[in-house]
């Protein structure tokens, strides 16, 4: 076998193997040092069996993980989104927008989406956000006598927002694969964040309207008689707060007041105060948010240690070069490309979360970008769309298997895949007029930042 070929071959393997279930990052490794053993053997420098270069690039790729400024954002923000998830902010916020919506068809429905949408902005985590409003919001709207799919579909859509919306923690990761500024990154992302989610909404309201029964108007008894001096209030002490921390974040990230690090310290120190404000913060919950921070930073960095020296062995054997020629040799048009591209990103998206989609197998596509003429900003804005998919897809969409292991036993997970499906058809239709219209990603970023 030609090196190439065995490139390919260590990407098949390692496919086989992560399906069937072994640990992503230290698979990653353990295939990185014994194909680059391989790739790196030379008889004549080592003077022992562990004399090998491919021990140094382990080393050397580590340390650089460790010292990526961008990554440093990362525990940051997690940090954040654990602490506000855990200080009660959520149940205020939801039951307060409730209130405020409860004149708009399926009123119940739109306050979860915005709920979904301001709290994923927040944390990024999809299983957090899908499984917290599963326990608060599910009940509440099958309580009022909400059709079962259809809120089933609300959770899972809205919770998958935060990999879209910034400050995402996908595009941070992005970010750090491309080498795409972070800042522009997230310029990119707003107004393609919130047309899906506007999306979202028409089809909610849309469908309440058509159906009421789909999504009965809620009762006098269930939201009271409460003045719009009484809604305010309640808005502004669950609302206004955490979407403030959200703005002052996004803000000062965007307009060159602080780096992403900065801005994500700034994050979690106002995460700590609204836990604070809220008389929520105890030793316990400080402790689990600082646990889980850990454990999911570090599954993070390990995943870059992996990838990164992984795709250093396949570029050595030769492996981005022959996919790269082949693609080429098909003599595809840009928007051929970008189709083939972004197919192939929804398939793995069934067996793979998003982290490893993104630091594994978006930078095969990478290199090929400047070949077709795309923007890699854009392309990465259609990668966070896509991966929007790979949550909501049956039969692996892991969101609604969030849902399911929180729902009431009544609830069957054939039931979340029936109310996930037409939410799926909104993110192509975004896809579709990102596609058509690239401005909608491009437009901002070119706005405040130049090309």
């Amino acid at each position: 076998m030609t090196d190439p070929q065995i490139a390919v071959f260590m990407l098949g393997i390692f496919i086989l193997v992560i399906m069937l279930g072994f640990p992503i990052a230290f698979t990653l490794v353990a295939m990185g040092l014994g194909f680059g053993y391989y790739a790196y053997y030379d008889p004549e420098r080592m003077r022992s069996l562990f004399d090998n270069r491919i021990f140094d690039l382990l080393v050397n790729q580590t340390y650089s993980v460790m010292a990526n400024d961008v990554l440093t954002a990362v525990p940051l923000f997690l940090f954040m989104g654990y602490i506000v998830e855990r200080a009660n902010i959520v149940d205020r916020l939801f039951f307060s927008l409730q209130i405020a919506a409860r004149r708009v068809p399926g009123s119940m429905a739109v306050a979860a989406l915005a709920t979904c949408a301001l709290f994923a902005t927040a944390t990024g985590i999809i299983g957090a956000v899908v499984t917290l409003m599963g326990l608060l919001a599910f009940p509440a709207m099958l309580k009022a006598r909400y059709d079962t799919s259809f809120s089933a579909g609300v959770i899972c859509a809205g919770g998958c927002l935060g990999i879209l919306i910034p400050p995402s923690i996908m595009l941070i990761v992005y970010a750090a694969t491309s080498n795409v500024s972070v800042v522009r990154l997230y310029a990119g992302a707003i107004l393609p964040g919130f047309m899906l989610a506007g999306l979202y909404m028409i089809y909610v309201v849309g469908r309440a309207a058509l159906n009421p029964k789909l999504a009965p108007k809620p009762r006098q008894e269930d939201v009271g008689d409460m003045t719009i001096f009484q809604t305010f209030v309640m808005l502004a002490t669950s609302f206004f707060p955490l979407a403030f921390l959200i703005l002052a974040v996004l803000g000062a990230i965007l307009f060159g007041l602080a780096t992403p690090s900065e801005a994500a310290s700034m994050g979690a120190l106002g995460g700590l105060v609204l836990a604070v404000g809220y008389r929520a913060l105890t030793w316990d919950r400080l402790k689990e948010s600082v646990y889980l921070t850990v454990r999911t930073s570090a599954m993070v960095c390990w995943l870059f240690v992996g990838s990164w020296t992984f795709s250093s062995v396949f570029s050595y054997l030769g492996g981005h070069d022959l996919i790269r020629e082949t693609v080429l040799a098909m003599q595809l048009s840009p928007v051929m490309f970008l189709i083939l591209a972004q197919l192939i990103i929804f398939m793995l998206g069934w067996p793979l979360e998003w982290s490893e989609i993104i630091i594994i197998f978006v930078p095969i596509f990478l290199p090929m970008l400047p070949d077709f003429g795309v923007d890699p900003l854009f392309f990465g804005i259609l990668v966070a769309l896509n991966l929007q998919t790979s949550f909501l897809t049956p039969p692996m969409a892991m969101a609604a298997y969030y849902l399911k292991g929180v729902a009431p036993p009544h609830v069957h997970l054939i039931d979340i895949f029936k109310g996930v499906l037409p939410f799926l058809s909104m993110v192509f239709l975004a896809m579709a007029l990102l596609y058509t219209f690239p401005e909608i990603a491009l437009w901002l970023p070119t706005l405040v930042y130049g090309r």
